[in-house]
C-alpha cells in the first residue's frame, strides 16, 4: 500500500562518492572520485505524499563531480510511462534544474494537486534529464519515476463513534459472527489515542495510538491487554482463563486518514496462572472501519 523512497545500493555508492568529493578541502588523505562527470537522478523511484496544503516535493538530481560553473539542463515528462496528467494531478514548477558552481546536487521542484487526486488513485509519472551524451552514465540512465499518494489531514476525532469490525478470528473461532458493530472514543490525556469498546467481546476495551510521523506509513501502537476470556471463545476455561492480546512485531499495523480505517494484525495467547504460556490461539488480521450513524442504524436493524 504504502511505498517509501527506495535507494539502490548503486545509487548509495554514488552519493558516497559525491560526499567524498566534498571533503577534499578538509582531509587530503580521503579517496576522491576522479572519473568522468555524470549527471543523473539520485534514485530510480520516489514516493511522495500529496497533502491538502499542496506542499511541493523535490526530486533530487546528482553529479559525480563538482564544476566551477553553473550547470543548467532541462527535465521532461515521459508521457508513455506516466498515468498522472501534468497540470491536472501535478505541476512541475520549473522544467530546468541548475546545479550551482561548486555543488553536486539540485532538485526538480514539483507540486501535487490534492483536489484532483482520488483517495484510492495510484498515480505516477516518469521524468527524463535532457543532458549531453557525454554526461550520461548509461548503467543508470537518465530517468526516474515518481509515485504520488493522497494523504488526508489527520484528525483523531475521525476515528471516533461507530465502527464495524471484521476479523479473521471470526472465520476461525467465531463462526456465527461475520462482523461486530462497536463504538470508540478519544482517550483524554493520551495523545492521538482512542479506545475501542468490545473489539471481540463486550466489556473489554482496546486502546490504539495513532502515529503520524511518516505520512506514507502511518502506524498503530497497542499495548498488551485482556481482550476476552477463554470461556467466551472456547466454552471452557484454559490456563488463567484470559485471552491476552499483543501487537506482534513485523506485522502490518496501519491506518488510513482518507478512508477512515485501521488494519492490524494482533497476537492472542493464553497464559497459566504462574505466567507461563499455555499456547498461542491465533494471529488474526483485523479491519476496523468508521461509519456514519445512519449506516450504524442500518446494521442494528440487521441484528448487529
Amino acid at each position: 500500500m504504502i511505498m517509501k523512497k527506495l535507494l539502490t545500493g548503486c545509487m548509495v555508492a554514488l552519493a558516497i562518492l559525491a560526499a567524498l568529493a566534498g571533503l577534499a578541502g578538509c582531509d587530503q588523505d580521503k579517496v576522491l572520485y576522479s572519473g568522468r562527470n555524470y549527471l543523473m537522478f539520485s534514485d530510480t523511484l520516489y514516493h511522495y505524499a500529496v497533502q491538502e496544503s499542496n506542499e511541493k516535493f523535490e526530486v533530487p538530481v546528482s553529479a559525480t563531480r563538482r564544476a566551477d560553473y553553473d550547470r543548467t539542463f532541462a527535465v521532461e515528462v515521459v508521457d508513455k510511462e506516466s498515468n498522472a496528467v501534468e497540470g491536472k494531478h501535478y505541476r512541475i514548477l520549473s522544467n530546468t534544474v541548475t546545479i550551482k558552481a561548486g555543488e553536486t546536487a539540485a532538485n526538480v521542484e514539483i507540486e501535487g494537486v490534492y483536489e484532483n487526486i482520488g483517495i484510492s488513485d495510484s498515480l505516477g509519472f516518469a521524468l527524463r534529464l535532457i543532458i549531453p551524451e557525454t554526461e550520461q552514465w548509461h548503467k543508470y540512465g537518465t530517468e526516474t519515476k515518481v509515485v504520488m499518494q493522497k494523504v488526508c489531514p489527520f484528525d483523531i476525532n475521525a476515528f471516533t463513534g461507530y465502527c464495524k469490525v471484521t476479523s479473521s478470528l471470526f472465520d476461525t473461532y467465531m463462526t456465527n459472527t461475520t462482523l461486530r458493530l462497536i463504538t470508540s472514543e478519544v482517550v483524554e490525556g493520551e495523545e492521538n489515542t482512542i479506545v475501542l469498546h468490545g473489539l471481540y467481546f463486550d466489556g473489554y476495551d482496546t486502546k490504539l495510538k495513532f502515529n503520524y510521523d511518516d505520512l506514507l506509513e502511518p502506524s498503530i501502537e497497542m499495548e498488551e491487554h485482556v481482550c476476552g476470556s477463554t470461556a467466551e471463545l472456547f466454552d471452557t476455561t484454559h490456563g488463567n482463563g484470559k485471552l491476552m492480546m499483543t501487537q506482534p512485531s513485523g506485522y502490518p499495523a496501519y491506518f488510513s486518514t482518507c478512508e477512515k480505517f485501521v488494519f492490524h494484525y494482533v497476537n492472542i495467547r493464553v497464559d497459566n496462572k504462574d505466567g507461563s504460556l499455555v499456547g498461542v490461539v491465533d494471529t488474526p488480521a483485523n479491519v476496523i472501519e468508521w461509519i456514519s450513524e445512519a449506516e450504524a442504524e442500518k446494521l442494528k436493524e440487521q441484528g448487529y
